[in-house]
């Protein structure tokens, strides 16, 4: 449950701890007091959405703390487990920071986390149920979602929609190979006929570049010949520089050792580099001849063998390199013809089975459903009378959506409602006024939330608009619902804030150029004081405090 909440910069507050207790709590205060804004604080630590409005202005960040004491079970720990935080403490703080610009951060017992880790944890720790909630009962969608946690038909929700994604991927994967089956089969003649043309030419990897540097090759054979032939010459013939320098070692090599022997010394060391490197030039030389030697060919053959592979390419609207896969490729599409069939009727297997699956998960859903629906309908209708709706008739239908069933399965479910006797249950949004889908919307709301996981609910101003003997009956409901698990309400009620084992009350003060908001704990005279300009208004009379105190002691005696 929630612990324990610090609020520093956020909108109005510059500075506000409050702590919680278990059961039901209230918090009350005059309309524009800023209840609001500790929820949205609240939210804030949970993993709401936030933006430098959120700042107090003149600060530079926005932050709030919510302290949660968790049992040592719950799946939120083997979650952040997962996460790689580690959760041994016995308690979880869940921490929101906001910069001036924007920009925020999140955090869980001091350990940075994504904001969308920081949104499923506090969605798996407080929830909250506003005054409008009662739209969404108009939604199917919702109302299948309602029955379905009811029900706890989690496993078979999830059966459902991995038959149906299983079903689609099947038909997908036949369609595309009908698809192929088709285009092969209406191109077969053409697909034949460009097989034998590839086969033919039998195209090889990189056969272009080859065929390009040969036939250059080729071109520049005379002139490449011609070349080398002069070099050699000049390098290793009768006359050439190898000769030339061997006659000038000998030369030198005739003078003798002795004092010229060491004058002459570095120029025998050089000349013989220089013999040296001349021996490679000649080897290089050679070599190159020798390559030469061996490309042979005509350049009118490997001109010719060039323009056909260019051809084909633009013919078949590729490249040169290309026509290797794409003779691949055609070769694949023919042979698939040879073996459609076997592969159709795998397909068409793997579709009968998976239609067959999801038919068998739709059915052991709805089926779930039916039994449910009951359940629930009868639930809801044991909440109804106390709640000054026992002429109100409560059903939950279930039928045969239309057209093929989906991941959620093959039914349509709506919430019927009578409100006269006599009356045919229909459509719950054409039937019910606002302030009985209200009190229906309680009613759903204190039949499910004893089945759900999270610890702390909160009801804000879901009690608006209604009174009296009805307005108890819903602080008695909330205030069971609180024994089970943690309830705050905001509400204008004091018959509900009777209820309450916890009471805050929110007040303004301060001038327009600097508004403070507080929040006090109120206990014995103050409780009753605030319950009796709950009831008054404005003006406080000694009447209205009896009957805050009458309320006070027919709580106590409850």
């Amino acid at each position: 449950m929630l612990v324990a909440l610090s609020i520093r910069d956020v909108v109005i507050i510059e500075s506000l701890d409050l702590g919680f207790g278990a059961e039901l709590g209230v918090l009350t205060g005059e309309t524009g007091a800023g209840k609001s804004i500790l929820l949205d604080a609240l939210g804030l630590a949970c993993g709401w959405r936030a933006d430098r409005s959120i700042v107090r202005t003149g600060a530079e960040r926005a932050q709030v703390t919510a302290v949660f004491a968790l049992a040592s079970t719950h799946e939120v720990r083997s979650r952040l487990a997962e996460a790689g935080l580690a959760v041994d403490e016995p308690e979880l703080v869940l921490r929101r920071v906001v910069q001036a610009d924007g920009k925020s951060r999140a955090f869980v017992n001091d350990q940075p986390v994504t904001l969308t880790l920081l949104r499923s944890v506090g969605a798996d720790l407080v929830e909250v149920h506003g005054q409008h909630d009662q739209q969404g009962l108009f939604d199917r969608a919702v109302q299948r979602d309602l029955l379905d946690d009811y029900g706890g038909h989690d496993a078979l929700r999830d059966a459902c929609a991995a038959a149906h994604a299983e079903l689609s991927e099947a038909e997908a994967d036949r369609a595309r190979l009908l698809a192929d089956v088709e285009r092969a089969r209406r191109d077969e003649d053409y697909l034949r006929h460009r097989l034998a043309e590839l086969e033919a030419l039998a195209p090889e990897p990189g056969e272009e570049e080859r065929l390009a540097a040969k036939r250059a090759n080729l071109l520049g054979r005379a002139k490449l010949d011609a070349g080398l032939d002069e070099a050699l010459a000049m390098v290793a013939g009768s006359d050439g520089a190898a000769d030339r320098i061997a006659r000038a070692e000998r030369a030198l090599e005739r003078l003798g050792d002795g004092g010229p022997g060491r004058i002459i010394a570095p120029s025998l060391e050089a000349l013989e580099r220089a013999r040296l490197e001349l021996v490679e030039a000649e080897a290089a030389l050679d070599e190159a001849r020798a390559q030469l030697a061996g490309e042979t060919g005509d350049v009118a053959a490997v001109e010719e063998r060039l323009f056909a592979l260019k051809d084909a390419a633009r013919k078949h609207r590729t490249t040169v390199d290309g026509l290797g896969p794409l003779f691949a490729e055609t070769g694949r599409l023919l042979q698939g013809l040879e073996d459609a069939s076997g592969e159709l009727a795998r397909a068409e297997t793997r579709v009968r089975t998976a239609r067959d699956a999801q038919a068998k998960a739709v059915a052991a859903l709805s089926e779930a459903r039916h039994k449910a629906a009951g359940r629930l309908a009868a639930a809801v209708a044991h909440e109804l009378p106390p709640l000054k709706l026992e002429r109100v008739r409560f059903a939950v239908e279930v039928t045969a959506a239309p057209g093929a069933a989906g991941p959620h399965g093959g039914d349509r479910i709506a919430f019927l409602v009578a409100t006269n006797p006599g009356q045919a249950p229909g459509p719950i949004e054409r039937v019910a006024s606002g302030g009985e889908l209200s009190r229906i919307m309680l009613a759903l709301k204190v039949v499910l939330a004893r089945l759900g996981h999270v610890p702390t609910l909160i009801f804000d101003e879901i009690d608006s608009g209604i009174g009296g003997a009805v307005a108890d009956a819903v602080g008695e409901r909330l205030a069971r619902l609180g024994q089970e698990r943690q309830v705050l309400v905001v509400t204008h009620a004091p018959q509900v804030a009777a209820r309450a084992r916890h009471h805050l009350q929110v007040a303004k003060s301060g001038d327009a150029a600097h508004v403070r908001l507080t929040v006090t704990a109120l206990d014995g005279a103050a409780r009753q004081e605030e319950i009796a300009r709950m009831l008054a208004g404005a003006k406080v009379t000694e009447a209205a405090r009896a009957a805050a105190a009458s309320l006070l002691a027919a709580d106590a005696v409850a």
